[in-house]
């Protein structure tokens, strides 16, 4: 702040911006001269009064000090005054009674308590009847309603108040977070100098003036060279001055009177705007000559500036209800994404779009587990590092927001052309991880009522920050910070850590739920490979003696029991293959089956729709067939020479596989006496292992058993080229291509199985990617005739990668080890979809069926 030059007590020890927030405007023991005041105690006896009194009672201010009221107002006037004052003790503050006839004159009367004083306050009321307040501000509200914007609404509502108020020029003016204020909307109906997007600093209203505002909400200046009437006494016989916080005819601050008298102006009106308890503006109300508003018409306003609070509230909350919807939908879509095992980093990269509408940003980078991944216009990952490192110096629990990190980051000023502002939204406490919004340096020229940064010097009222004298527009550019982050940002970052943080607890819930499932499979697999250990044996002594049944040579004995003994390895053999297809339920029980019956396949009738299951279905399946089929052989129907067995496929509605075994011919069954492994394996595999269901009884005539598989392990024949497909292409459709090809395959043994497989079918060069990055940049530098892409790249999964493909309009083959259901449809677009492990008849059926073809 500069010193004066003139003056040497002008110094930085006893000027400063806090002069003005401590002078006592409520303590000014003055009115303005359009209305008088009498203050009076809890008896009624009158404590002080304005010096004008005579004017309106007949009665001097000296003569009715010491007096009851009762000597003052005549009987009517009083009792109306008691009828109002009734709901002071619980209600409003004040009251107001308009047209009061008082010695056969009409007054406007204010009543409210100020500490131990009831102090009254008359003007003289308007002789013409300003009608009902409601029916003049309605229609002017409903303008503001049907406003098309913010900033028609606030033009709208300064239109209301400068028709309502006479005033030359009136503003609105809104206050930002340091209290600095901005005038958003004006209407003017003189030529004299517009304030229209000008800023005014802090300063300019002092902090105790806003306090003011706050209680008290509409302020009437109407002549800036009225002296006004000293109010007697000015002090208590205890020495305490009269509070005149909520006194309408309160006299004017001398700072503020220099103020507005700088400004050419002579007559003002302020009238507060209140949102959600707080000050969110005013509308300031400008006359070049000086101007009374009789004070029904000041209530009609302030009951306006009531209503457009309302309005204000009402905008908000459907933004804030918009933006909730916007962050919720993200969170379903967030949860989709990595329910199908998409990581938090790329399902924020797909959904990119959504995440901008929640909140406007240029570049986000997330910091999780050590590892920093980032999009869009950020700092560099080193560079990142180091910002991790700062914030976890900022409270965790918080949200840390800032429009210009280098002002308390030094580092970040390198970086501020890329990232001036940042919101960091913490989503994890150990270790300290980070979701981080950025935004670019916007280089912004704040056009200010002049130098916000007024010199100190020795002004009429004695050595304080005096008011400004040039209200002309001086302009500062602004380096190093970006667009604001709003309330309604900071609502919305707060409500999505809310919910990613609900995402992170619900991933290690089923992290932990999954370890759980996996330490009690890994028992149960345990538990079955001894099971089977101890009775190989066994099992083999009872595949000698049935085969010993039949009336059999030597030889054909061996021939007879080396087939069984080869089914049975061919089954087990199924169960522990690695990276498999899958695998037709038919082909599972022929196998089953075939280990004991050989060639006497007929006692065993299947019926039904075959079906792929996954393996995951197969593994689990196959142990509960082995056991129906094993105990069959033991004491069921299998176990003499006519029993039969009835196995019954159907589909559900809701797209299931239910399997009913039936068994019949065989000895009479008896319920087993004790449950072994073997019973918990058929009851508990199946609901346990796939979510399905199993029930098992034994009636005499045969057991009877029904299972259930849900859809979402199942697989149509036919909807997939799988490992038996048949279609082979043609002489006139044979596979071709002319030109490059891409393989994308985490893999690097099957990535060169494949590029040999499309080189044989004519491709000039093949490309290889082993991650979404690289394919990505791939497609952004190279132009391909048709793309093999893995659906699991290693942690991460294709879908980008597929949605660029479709997006540039190039063919390609989907590969997946997992079985083909409608979760890939959904997830990926329109593709052909061949099942690991590939072959080239596969993959050239695939190509035939994409239109890749030999002329």
């Amino acid at each position: 702040m500069a010193q004066s030059q003139t003056d040497p007590r002008v110094s930085s020890d006893n000027v400063d911006l806090t002069n003005c927030d401590r002078e006592a405007i409520h303590l000014l023991g003055r009115v303005q001269s359009y209305g008088a005041l009498v203050a009076v105690s809890a008896d009624w006896i009158v404590q002080h009064a304005s010096e004008n009194l005579v004017e309106v009672l007949g009665t001097s201010a000296r003569d009715a000090l010491g007096q009851p009221l009762t000597e003052l107002l005549d009987d009517d006037a009083l009792q109306l005054i008691r009828r109002r004052l009734r709901g002071l003790e619980t209600g409003p503050v004040s009251t107001r009674i308009f047209a009061l006839r008082l010695h056969e004159r009409a007054f406007d009367v204010s009543v409210h308590q100020s500490g131990r004083h009831l102090i009254f306050e008359f003007e003289p009321s308007e002789t013409r009847p300003q009608g009902d307040a409601l029916s003049r501000t309605y229609p002017m509200i409903q303008q503001v309603r049907d406003a098309a914007s913010f900033d028609n609404m606030c033009q709208e509502a300064a239109r209301a108040v400068q028709a309502l108020s006479g005033f030359d020029s009136v503003m609105v003016y809104r206050f930002a977070a340091d209290h600095s204020g901005e005038v958003v909307a004006e209407a003017k109906v003189d030529a004299g100098p517009s304030y229209l997007g000008l800023r005014f600093p802090a300063s300019d209203i002092p902090k105790q003036a806003r306090a003011l505002y706050k209680r008290s909400l509409l302020r009437l200046i109407a002549d800036v060279a009225d002296e006004g009437s000293p109010i007697v006494p000015d002090h208590s016989p205890e020495g305490e001055p009269l509070d005149l916080s909520l006194a309408v005819t309160r006299a004017v601050s001398p700072i503020h009177i220099e103020y507005l008298k700088n400004m050419g102006v002579k007559a003002s009106m302020s009238v507060s705007i209140i949102k959600d308890g707080e000050l969110w503006g005013m509308f300031a109300c400008h006359n070049r000559t000086p101007r009374y508003v009789s004070f029904e018409t000041r209530t009609t306003i302030e009951l306006f500036a009531h209503l457009f609070s309302y309005e204000l509230v009402r905008v908000t909350e459907q933004a804030r209800t918009k933006a909730q919807k916007r962050t919720q939908d993200l969170h379903s879509k967030l949860l989709m994404k990595m329910a199908n095992g998409t990581e938090l980093s790329q399902s924020l990269k797909v959904l990119s779009d959504e995440l901008e509408n929640v909140i406007d940003h240029d570049g986000v980078a997330l910091i999780s587990d050590g590892n920093v991944d980032a999009w869009g216009m950020t700092p560099s990952e080193e560079e990142l590092e180091e910002l991790a490192r700062y914030l976890n110096t900022t409270d965790v629990t918080q949200i840390f927001a800032t429009r210009e990190l280098g002002a308390s980051f030094s580092d970040a000023r390198d970086y501020a052309q890329r990232c001036a502002g940042i919101m960091a939204i913490p989503i994890s406490r150990t270790p300290r991880d980070y979701l981080i919004f950025c935004r670019r340096e916007v280089l912004r020229t704040v056009s200010w009522a002049g130098n916000p940064e007024k010199p100190a010097t020795l002004g009429p009222n004695g050595v304080r920050l005096t008011p400004r004298k040039s209200f002309e527009a001086w302009r500062k550019t602004m380096h190093g910070q970006s667009a604001a982050w709003t309330p309604d940002d900071l609502r919305t970052a707060d409500h999505l850590r809310t919910l990613l943080l609900e995402i992170f607890l619900r991933l290690s819930d089923q992290t932990a739920a999954e370890r759980e499932r996996a330490h009690e499979r890994q028992e149960l697999l345990i538990a079955e490979l001894n099971h089977r250990v101890r009775n190989i044996l066994n099992l083999m002594r009872g595949l000698v003696s049935q085969s010993s049944q039949d009336d059999l040579s030597v030889a054909d004995f061996a021939k007879s029991l080396d087939a069984r003994i080869h089914s049975l390895a061919r089954a087990h053999d199924q169960l522990t293959r690695q990276d498999w297809a899958p695998v037709a339920l038919s082909e599972l029980l022929s196998h089953e089956f075939a280990a004991y019956l050989g060639d006497q396949s007929e006692r065993v009738r299947i019926a039904g729709p075959d079906v792929l299951l996954a393996s995951e279905a197969y593994t689990g399946l196959a142990l509960v067939v082995h056991e129906m089929v094993t105990n069959s052989v033991k004491y069921g129907a299998l176990s003499g020479k006519t029993g039969l067995v009835d196995v019954k496929l159907a589909r559900s509605a809701s797209g299931a596989l239910t399997i009913d075994w039936q068994e019949s011919g065989g000895p009479a069954v008896q319920p087993p006496e004790r449950r072994g492994f073997g019973s918990a394996i058929i009851e508990r595999s199946i609901p346990f292992e796939l979510g399905g269901e199993a029930e098992i009884d034994y009636p005499e005539t045969g057991v009877v058993a029904r299972f259930l598989i849900p859809e979402r392990h199942l697989t149509d024949p036919g909807s997939v080229v799988s490992l038996q497909s048949h279609r082979a292409p043609t002489e006139s459709a044979a596979p071709g291509l002319s030109g490059r090809a891409l393989v994308v395959e985490d893999s690097m043994i099957v990535a060169m199985d494949a590029s040999d497989i499309l080189s044989d079918f004519g491709a000039t060069e093949v490309e290889v990617a082993g991650n979404v990055k690289q394919a990505l940049d791939l497609l952004d530098r190279e132009s391909f005739e048709t793309v093999l892409l893995d659906v699991n790249l290693g942690k991460e999964q294709s879908i980008p990668v597929a949605a660029r493909l479709a997006e540039l309009g190039i063919p390609f083959v989907l590969t997946t080890g997992y079985s083909e259901n409608g979760r890939l449809r959904e997830d990926y677009p329109d593709c052909v979809i061949v099942q690991k492990p590939f072959s080239n008849e596969t993959i050239g059926a695939a190509l035939v069926e994409l239109g890749l073809t030999r002329d």
